[in-house]
């Protein structure tokens, strides 16, 4: 039987005082959960959020990273300062950094080699718009994010790596892919992965899926054959919905 892993990603919420408040919760919630979880608050919260999860199985994430390790790069945060305060995964190429920040496939694959080169674990993130899919798109821009994005990625380094498929019209919409259609994008990411690394990387991949995750959905998504986890938004902000969504088996 195989483990999940569920991200929290808080985006642009919550003080520090409601991200420690939160964190304490879900570390109380989820002490018995077996499954991976990780959960990424604002970076002015990490550095507290990092000593409320301590001793926890709960992982410490990051919601972006600059794609330098350090210089003259106003307003970034490099990879070093996120080591530096705990942060084990990085949340990169987010389809709001892609398309809200205009950030391109090219700045998300430095990303993912600096973050590897830097031990950090990266979470991957590709998905198509509601425009892309009604054109018939949908396999062309996710393979192309796919990719893009492991591009100069070495086989041996793949393990690191997760895959988020995020169709945008689901994100924050309460719109949802069908549990079918979200395994079937999951299944040709797989067979992309394949043809880049080989099946066994391609069978072993860990690919995620976003758009409106909730308690409701979460046990129906993750028993498809190609769904690995989840990647939360909206509803990781509240323990009494990220906490079923991470216990969506007990």
């Amino acid at each position: 039987m195989r483990n999940y892993y569920i991200a929290g990603n808080w985006k642009m919420h919550k003080t520090v005082a409601e991200s420690v408040a939160l964190a304490k919760a879900l570390v109380a919630e989820l002490g018995s959960c077996g499954e991976r979880v990780m959960i990424a608050p604002a970076f002015t919260a990490l550095s507290a959020v990092s000593e409320a999860i301590k001793g926890s199985r709960i992982v410490l994430g990051a919601q972006n990273m600059g794609p330098e390790t350090q210089g003259a790069h106003t307003g970034e945060v490099s990879p070093w300062m996120l080591k530096d305060l705990g942060v084990r995964a990085v949340i990169l190429g987010h389809s709001e950094r892609r398309h809200s920040y205009g950030e391109s496939d090219a700045l998300v694959n430095k990303k993912v080699l600096l973050a590897l080169a830097e031990g950090l674990e990266p979470i991957l993130c590709v998905g198509e718009t509601l425009e892309e899919r009604e054109a018939g798109r949908l396999e062309a821009v996710v393979g192309t994010q796919v990719r893009e994005g492991l591009k100069g990625v070495r086989a041996e380094d793949l393990a690191a790596v997760t895959i988020a498929y995020e169709p945008v019209w689901a994100i924050g919409t309460g719109k949802t892919a069908t549990p079918d259609d979200a395994d079937a994008v999951h299944a040709y990411i797989r067979g992309v992965i394949a043809g880049l690394y080989g099946e066994a990387a391609a069978k072993a991949m860990c690919i995620q899926y976003g758009g409106s995750v909730k308690p409701e959905n979460a046990a129906e998504l993750m028993a498809k054959p190609n769904i690995d986890g989840a990647l939360v938004g909206g509803a990781s902000l509240k323990a009494e919905n990220f906490g079923p969504i991470a216990n969506f088996r007990s």
